[in-house]
């Protein structure tokens, strides 16, 4: 696996491998990896004969009070673990590199933002935007892979794509969880003892809510008072929002019909969780 710095080696290796006929299979993380980044490494590598991975603490998607200095990084064990995953090109950019001086052009993102986590994070997906718009057009992949934890982004994207004509085709892959059903994060390790045992909670709660709705339960204020119930009474951390929307539309609905996401944020003492299940009502 190569490690590249520069945004002009990482254009060039790209230009030389599509002359070659080659197609590319793209990962963006922000490092730390876990399970749910080597999923989609490994889900790139099946489907794709090059795998192009960034590692990026990306500043524009953190707001001021928001944990950009203390996120987790460990460059080495990712490389490590990006490697045994088949990675093939590692893009490791300094923020320097990535924005060098003051920008000419924002992106910003209009809708499928005033709900879950972009009511609260202003600004958020724009920096997710922004920085993938210039991934994208850095490394020209074929298909990019997201994890569906995050499920809105994943949304964001498909816009993004559509939006701007983008030769680019999303790839969403299913939640990594722990065995008791906690989703993949790297923020898991700012939960204490008691918090981490709490966690899985925020996934039962979600399994209640698609009982319900499975059973035939088509009432959202009845899915979302049982979800919103079993998280009240299991957690010490405050809910942030319980949610149930179209999807990937992400617009408020009144009856549960079509394809809906059931969403879940929690914040504990030092960590904000989310996760979500999608479901075909």
């Amino acid at each position: 696996m190569k490690v590249v710095e520069t945004i002009a080696e990482m254009q060039s290796i790209s230009a030389r491998l599509i002359a070659e006929g080659k197609e590319i299979g793209f990962v963006p993380t922000m490092g730390y990896l876990h399970e749910g980044h080597l999923a989609l490494m490994k889900k790139a590598k099946e489907e794709n004969p090059v795998v192009v991975s960034s590692i990026f603490v990306n500043p524009l998607q953190f707001g001021p009070t928001e944990d950009y200095e203390t996120y987790p990084r460990d460059f080495e064990r990712d490389y490590a673990l990006a490697e045994e995953a088949g990675v093939d090109y590692l893009f490791y950019p300094s923020v320097r590199e990535m924005y060098p001086g003051k920008r000419t052009v924002e992106v910003k993102v209009t809708s499928r933002t005033n709900c879950l986590c972009g009511r609260t994070r202003i600004g958020h997906f724009d920096g997710v935007a922004t920085v993938l718009l210039k991934l994208f057009s850095i490394i020209r992949p074929t298909r990019a892979y997201f994890g569906l934890k995050d499920a809105q982004q994943v949304a964001v994207v498909s816009g993004l794509i559509e939006d701007f004509n983008l030769p680019v085709q999303l790839r969403p892959v299913p939640t990594v969880r722990e065995k008791d059903g906690l989703a993949k994060s790297s923020r898991n390790v700012y939960l204490t003892k008691e918090e981490r045992n709490e966690a899985k909670e925020l996934y039962a709660a979600l399994l209640i809510g698609k009982g319900l709705i499975e059973r035939g339960e088509r009432n959202p204020e009845t899915v979302l008072a049982a979800v919103r119930n079993h998280l009240v009474t299991s957690l010490s951390g405050s809910i942030e929002y319980v949610e149930v929307l179209s999807y990937p539309d992400l617009e408020a609905i009144r009856k549960l019909e079509g394809q809906i996401i059931l969403a879940v944020a929690v914040r504990f003492s030092k960590a904000r969780l989310i996760d979500n299940i999608i479901l075909q009502v």
